[in-house]
């Protein structure tokens, strides 16, 4: 590419170079031999011959690539996808579908239906449901939550996805369980499972965090 470059060039300034002494810098080592080269292919041979009309006036200087830093930005800008650009390729609209939560986990459907029936146990659960259900903003249902789960509520970390009440924080997205026997499923799962090592009380605890809220 860099020879055919050197070729479009000169064609293109052939009236500004014609009889003038000039230099080609180039980081590629074709185009520095590519005047004396002795067995070139097709390709090659015609870009050679294109050019022999320059032998005497140009000389061709490499220059390693990492301290050639005088590259022309325009070759470099790359152009937008739009009906302008000679190069456009359509693109599909597809609609924008915002991600609220991802989960994955290894317990099956029945841990999840037991989750969503604890909360009809749970009087914060129950008013979070409520406040999800509806379409506008209600402050007494709000104003019932426990303190901490409405300072949560209030930063935007709830979020309710198939029956299911995730709570998120910065780098993590968790499932919000309030019954006893299923905190105690998951931290066994945590604590117990092959998988999981032997860890300590506090790598436990870590763990769990990132399952359940």
């Amino acid at each position: 590419m860099e020879c055919l470059c050197l070729v479009l060039a000169l064609e293109k300034l052939n009236y500004f170079l014609e009889g003038c002494v000039f230099e080609v810098i180039t980081d590629c080592t074709a185009v520095k031999s590519l005047l004396n080269m002795k067995t070139p292919n097709r390709h090659m041979l015609r870009w050679q011959i294109a050019i022999q009309e320059y032998r005497g006036n140009m000389n061709i200087v490499h220059k390693d690539g990492n301290i050639h830093k005088n590259e022309d930005g325009l070759s470099k800008w790359e152009l937008s996808n739009n009906v302008d650009n000679p190069a456009y390729i359509p693109e599909e609209a597809s609609p924008q579908i915002p991600i609220e939560v991802i989960s994955v986990t290894d317990m099956n459907t029945t841990f999840f239906e037991a989750v969503r029936n604890s909360y009809t146990q749970d009087m914060n659960c129950i008013i979070l449901c409520q406040i999800f259900k509806k379409y506008c903003k209600d402050n007494s249902l709000i104003h019932a939550l426990d303190e901490v789960w409405e300072k949560s509520y209030d930063e935007g970390r709830f979020h309710l996805l198939d029956g299911i009440i995730y709570h998120q924080t910065k780098h993590t997205c968790v499932m919000t369980v309030v019954d006893r026997s299923l905190i105690n499923i998951v931290v066994k799962e945590c604590r117990e499972s092959p998988f999981s090592g032997n860890l300590s009380e506090e790598r436990t605890r870590e763990k769990v965090e990132t399952c359940i809220w």
